[in-house]
Order: structure tokens, then C-alpha cells, then sequence
């Protein structure tokens, strides 16, 4: 991860900041947060502190105003740590910042945007529903306007963030005759009333991630809580949706980057008849694979951060990275914890955490399915 053309020297102290902070605030901490269910708000504002929220919003908005290569380091760093899997960092500052950031008025910017960027304020993004996982112009929940308010109804799950959130950035239908010309994003804070959260939802990974069910009954916001235009919801999802999926593209390979050096390090330690694992053939010929497919993944997406750079990258291109970096990402943590043998099984380890943490990346934020669809229109 270090040594790429792409990043200059200042993005790599960023990056040796970054992981010191993870490796002495969360890998300490995470399994007693996995227990809980949640990473404390403490945690986040300490990420604020330490200029960790929101890299590339401008000085204006309490932002730093640097490029948006140091969220990708953050990305990256986040995905390296064990246990970062939960860490819910980049819905706020890859995501619903940058929603706010190019769609919002100048009040939103300023109410919301300075409170991220110290960790203050932690938002959640409200799309999938019980009845429609990636398909978002069938988003049922209704948001009716009523003189000066909306009245909003309906239900989301598998929201992150869902149980620490101070807002959420709802998809809901104004007009659900019009499909996705009917999908408004409406900035919903949560002590509205008539909102509530429900259960925090019981995973396989990423256990330390408070993700939840939000129900919203008759919840009245005023219209100047719309972001964008009302109808204009769907076109900005798409819009931002390239930038969201390259973000897990990075955490998804850093992942695996990180299952890779944990394995070398095993197996040069570890013996089995007479001699260090990593001297059989079999082991030399897997680690030369993964060794490959790393630089190869790197490589793509390290062209994929250019170009989002520059303001460029497509939606195919994003889906593209996201398919074979979560895909193959798998493959490979897969592979890393064979080659632990038994103890690769046991929560002790963290190629185990790294392995239930990672599985989901090829489901949320588009399924590898979905990611072929997109692509596959482009043929």
C-alpha cells in the first residue's frame, strides 16, 4: 500500500498518522466494542481531533480542504485495521459529505458539515428498505409535502450507523407515480418525531457496526430540509455512487492486503514436519498468487483514484473496480486462513475477524450482481 506513484509524501505521513491512531484507539479496543455493538461517540470526535472526518471538504465548512486522495489513505488505513471493518467513517465523510457538499444549500453546509468534520455530528444514509435491497427506484417510503413540511413514512434497514446517527440522509418517493423521477434525498435529524430506531441488528461480521432498522411514522420536516431538487434524488445517487464504490474498493483490498502480511509473518513462524510452513512449495506458490493479484488490484484502482480525482471516473469503471477488488479481496482472506490451518478458524486471530468482516463487501453498496448489470450495459 505504500510506495504508489499516486501518493506524494505528504498523503504517506497522513497514512503512517492514520495507522498509528487505529493500532493504538481501535485494536485495542475492538473486541469489548464488538460486544457492545457500537464504536462510542468518543471515538469519533478523537477521530475529529486528528483531522480524520471529512479530508476534502473546503476550510469554509470547517473542513481542511485537502484533496480527495487522503480519503482514500483513510479508506485504505480504515479497511488495514483489524476490526476497521466497523468503523462507520466513510458513510460521513466519503458519502453523505460530499451529498451535502454538492447538492446542499449553503445553510445544510453549514449546519451539518463543520459538526462532521469534528465527529460531532454522525450521519447515516437512509436507501435500502425490507422490500428493495439495490434497486432504488422502488424505495416505498413516502415523503408527502404538507404546506411548509414534508410528512415522512416508511422503513429502511441495514442502515449504518443507524443507532449513533444524528440525521439521516432518507431516499424516500415524492411521487410515486413517477419511479425514479419520484426519488427525493430529505435530510431527516433524529429527534424528529416520530422517528425511531429499531434493534441493532445481529451480524456475522462487523459486529462492532450499529446497523439497524429506522422506522419513520408521520415524521414532519420542513421543505428546506430537501437536498437538491424534489424528483432529483435518483440521478444524484448515481451521480455520487462511483465515488462510494471505489471507497470500498480500497477498503476491500486493504483488507486483503492486511490478511496477506499477517499470513507471511504465520507462516515463517509457524512449523510444521520439520520445517517453516512457508517452505513448502504449495505455500510459496499461493503467497506468489495473492502477491500477483495485490499488485494487479493496485494497480486498477490506483487508476480508478486518478480519475475520481479528476472528476472523471464512470459509474462502469466504479462498478468494475468494485466487482473484482470485493470479489477477488475474498478470494484471497479465503486463501490467507487456510494456510493458518485450525487456528485460522478461531476468533483469537485476527485472519478470522478479517474474514467475517470482509464477506460483506460484495453485497453492500451495490452486489457483485448488480455490478455486472451495470457494467454489462456499457458492452
Amino acid at each position: 500500500m505504500h510506495n504508489r506513484p499516486i501518493y506524494n509524501s505528504d498523503h504517506e505521513l497522513f497514512r503512517d498518522n492514520a495507522r498509528r491512531f487505529f493500532r493504538e484507539e481501535l485494536e485495542p479496543n475492538i473486541d469489548r466494542w464488538e460486544k457492545e455493538g457500537r464504536l462510542p461517540r468518543d471515538f469519533w470526535r478523537k477521530a475529529g481531533e486528528n483531522g480524520f472526518h471529512c479530508c476534502g471538504i473546503p476550510e469554509e465548512f470547517g473542513g481542511p480542504g485537502a484533496d480527495f486522495m487522503y480519503n482514500m489513505v483513510l479508506s485504505e488505513e480504515v479497511g488495514y485495521a483489524v476490526g476497521g471493518a466497523s468503523v462507520g467513517f466513510s458513510v460521513s465523510s466519503d458519502i453523505v459529505a460530499y451529498y451535502l457538499l454538492h447538492n446542499g444549500t449553503e445553510d445544510q453546509k453549514q449546519q451539518w458539515l463543520p459538526k462532521m468534520v469534528a465527529g460531532d455530528a454522525i450521519p447515516s444514509i437512509g436507501m435500502t428498505e425490507p422490500g428493495c435491497g439495490s434497486d432504488l427506484k422502488a424505495v416505498s417510503t413516502t415523503a408527502v409535502r404538507d404546506g411548509d413540511e414534508y410528512v415522512i413514512n416508511g422503513q429502511k434497514t441495514f442502515i449504518t450507523n443507524g443507532q449513533n446517527c444524528d440525521f439521516i440522509l432518507l431516499a424516500c418517493t415524492t411521487n410515486q407515480d413517477a419511479g425514479a423521477k419520484g426519488v427525493s434525498l430529505i435530510i431527516v435529524e433524529s429527534h424528529r418525531k416520530g422517528f425511531s430506531r429499531g434493534r441493532n441488528l445481529e451480524k456475522i461480521g462487523q459486529k462492532a457496526a450499529d446497523t439497524s432498522e429506522l422506522f419513520f411514522s408521520d415524521v414532519r420536516v420542513p421543505v428546506t430540509n430537501l437536498l437538491g431538487q424534489e424528483g432529483g434524488g435518483f440521478s444524484v445517487l448515481m451521480n455520487e455512487l462511483p465515488r462510494e464504490r471505489i471507497t470500498i474498493a480500497c477498503r476491500a483490498f486493504a483488507e486483503a492486503q492486511r490478511a496477506y502480511e499477517l499470513t507471511v509473518d504465520y507462516v515463517k513462524e509457524r512449523k510444521a514436519f520439520g520445517q517453516q510452513i512457508y517452505e513448502f512449495q504449495n505455500t510459496q506458490f499461493k503467497l506468489a498468487e495473492i502477491k500477483t493479484d495485490l499488485a494487479v488490484g493496485w494497480a486498477y484502482i490506483d487508476q480508478c483514484l486518478v480519475k475520481i480525482n479528476e472528476g472523471c471516473l464512470t459509474p462502469e469503471e466504479g462498478a468494475m473496480a468494485k466487482l473484482w477488488t470485493t470479489e477477488t479481496g475474498n478470494k484471497i482472506v479465503d486463501a490467507c486462513l487456510q494456510l493458518f490451518g485450525g487456528y485460522g478458524y478461531m476468533s483469537e486471530y485476527p485472519i478470522s475477524r478479517l474474514y467475517v468482516d470482509s464477506r460483506v463487501r460484495r453485497i453492500y453498496g451495490g452486489t457483485s450482481e448488480i455490478m455486472k448489470l451495470v457494467i454489462g450495459r456499457t458492452v
